[in-house]
């Protein structure tokens, strides 16, 4: 990778936007604006950004299964077909 590359400040991103929007998108890799030397802003490709957003989803399902094992929030297989059973039979009985 190469960071330093895309590192650039917001008066370059205005004078250059076509040309820093057409690297984001073919190289796929982040661009970092800066503003008085400091970092202030990430411009992704929106392919990546989509990538990132359900990366991201799923990281929070994982979190949220494993907080489920740790407070004993958990069903046996057994227990979660013959549950998943007595609803199919629940939502048949009340179409009929």
């Amino acid at each position: 990778m190469k960071i330093r590359e895309d590192i650039r400040p917001i008066s370059y991103i205005k004078a250059n936007a076509a040309e820093i929007l057409d690297q984001v998108h073919e190289s796929h890799r982040p661009v970092y604006v800066t503003q008085n030397g400091e970092a202030k802003a990430v411009l992704l490709d929106t392919e990546s950004y989509e990538k990132m957003k359900n990366a991201l989803g799923l990281m929070k399902l994982l979190t949220q299964g494993e907080r489920d094992i740790v407070d004993g929030n958990v069903l046996s297989q057994d227990d979660f077909f013959l549950n998943m059973d007595h609803q199919f039979l629940d939502q048949d009985n009340r179409k009929s």
